[in-house]
């Protein structure tokens, strides 16, 4: 044989060498590609179902933010009826305030003026012999006359009988 026949001979053979390992590569590409193929189906399969569950978690939350805001507009009365005691018991606290310092100024004023009379010799026989209420008679007599240590309780009961006289008159 001569060389160009031995040549083309070579030639064929690697051509052939050529041709398997094509084949083999082109094989494992195609089998590459299927598995992808299959993952993309079962991802795509997944998606679906995911899909289907977000929008179902979006409607149920829709559904719970309508029945929110539903209860929330239904609270609007009440929140403000809240709002208006609150004004309510500021006004009223604001009152009784007004009326505790006009009937302390009163009371000031009546004890000036009993005070006053007292000096001029006045009615002395409508006042009480001592000028107290009967509750500081009462715990004078029990007590002691207010002078020593029991003198600040005895101012404190004296404040205390104010207080509970000035509460009955407002009650009426």
């Amino acid at each position: 044989m001569e060389l160009w026949q031995w040549a083309l001979l070579i030639v064929a053979v690697a051509f052939a060498v050529l041709v398997v390992f094509l084949i083999k590569t082109l094989q494992a590409g195609t089998k590459t590609l299927e598995n992808t193929a299959e993952t993309l189906k079962e991802v795509q399969k997944t998606m679906d179902e995911l899909t289907y569950e977000v929008k179902q978690v979006v409607r149920h939350t829709n559904d719970i933010t309508l029945d929110a805001n539903h209860k929330l507009k239904q609270l609007d009365p009440v929140m403000e009826s809240v709002k208006n005691l609150g004004q309510l018991l500021n006004e009223v606290t604001l009152v009784t305030q007004q009326y505790s310092h006009r009937m302390i100024e009163k009371a000031k004023h009546h004890k000036e003026k009993k005070e006053q009379e007292k000096r001029e010799g006045g009615d002395a026989a409508l006042l009480p012999a001592s000028g107290e209420s009967k509750t500081v008679r009462t715990y004078n007599a029990t007590y002691g006359n207010g002078n020593g240590q029991n003198g600040g309780v005895q101012k404190i009961v004296k404040w205390v009988d104010t207080g509970a006289s000035l509460w009955q008159k407002f009650r009426r």
